[in-house]
């Protein structure tokens, strides 16, 4: 059968014509395929385009007998098509992916500190009212004195840093209890 029964037959669906074009063209298109030096995978995909655009244009086939030109165009092209996708793809070493963390605080360092201090304020406020008060006068700034700190709670001088660390020991284990771990991770 020529060229132009065969286009006929298979644009109808007749597959015995469609398997005598990719016979009779498939050399063809493989050495286009091969003559751009693509891989053979590549080179499949090429081949196989090329069928697929002819199966999408089987009805716009002007002149039959052009139909190697055409196959042989649609094929250049899609080896083209192929060699500028490879250029964007480019396999790279995974050393390369490697991504390292910016320098400087991460971006939602404040907002965790700021969840971290609610959550210890929190927990402050479960400890009894002396050890309220205590804490709070040490955590001024500039620091005061044990002896401003002992006219303005009426305590003892020296039970100041006996209670700072029973208070403190408590609003360790409320924070814990919070879910707040110190900064060894414990």
């Amino acid at each position: 059968m020529d060229t132009t029964a065969l286009l006929e037959a298979a644009a109808r669906g007749d597959q015995a014509a469609w398997d005598a074009l990719v016979d009779r063209y498939a050399s063809l298109l493989w050495s286009i395929a091969r003559a751009h030096r693509l891989a053979d995978a590549d080179a499949a995909d090429v081949v196989q385009t090329t069928w697929l655009k002819l199966v999408e244009n089987l009805g716009r086939i002007k002149d039959p007998e052009r139909l190697p030109g055409w196959l042989a165009t649609t094929a250049r092209h899609e080896c083209l098509r192929q060699i500028r996708r490879a250029d964007r793809e480019r396999p790279t070493d995974d050393a390369d992916w490697r991504v390292d963390p910016a320098p400087g605080e991460a971006v939602d360092a404040a907002l965790l500190l700021d969840e971290r201090n609610a959550a210890l304020w929190r927990a402050l406020e479960t400890l009894s009212d002396q050890c309220r008060r205590l804490l709070r006068v040490l955590m001024a700034t500039p620091p005061p004195s044990y002896a401003e700190v002992a006219d303005a709670l009426d305590m003892p001088i020296g039970s100041i840093g006996p209670t700072r660390q029973r208070c403190l020991g408590r609003l360790r284990e409320r924070a814990g209890q919070a879910g707040l771990g110190t900064e060894d991770g414990t």
